[in-house]
């Protein structure tokens, strides 16, 4: 990851490789206050994957923060995020708009994240 964004409009860090080394450090940089639930999803992650004998937990622990770091990466895509969310929430507003946009964010963070 590059220290400093190339463009002052574009991501605020390069899109990090979906392992939980790189997750975590990308996390430290954008939004370090996560970090203890990062670390806590991979514990109960890393736990279950044990348990069951299968690594299910654990691309679904990749895939839950590569999306959370491919959407926070973009501070105004964040924002809006959190926005949205709090219009369904509070169940004022055009909940099914706020929905549809929530939905569209997620998959535009699924895509730059490769998944």
């Amino acid at each position: 990851m590059s220290a400093q964004p190339e463009d002052p409009y574009g991501p605020l860090i390069p899109m990090p490789e979906p392992t939980p080394d790189a997750l975590r450090a990308a996390v430290a940089r954008i939004a370090p206050s996560q970090i203890p639930a990062l670390t806590q999803h991979l514990f109960e992650a890393t736990t279950n994957a044990q348990q069951t004998q299968s690594l299910a937990p654990l691309r679904a622990f990749v895939h839950s923060w590569a999306v959370f770091v491919a959407v926070h990466r973009h501070p105004e895509r964040a924002a809006r995020l959190r926005t949205l969310e709090r219009t369904v929430d509070s169940g004022e507003g055009d909940v099914t708009a706020a929905i549809t946009e929530i939905r569209e964010i997620r998959e535009a963070a699924e895509t730059e994240a490769g998944l």
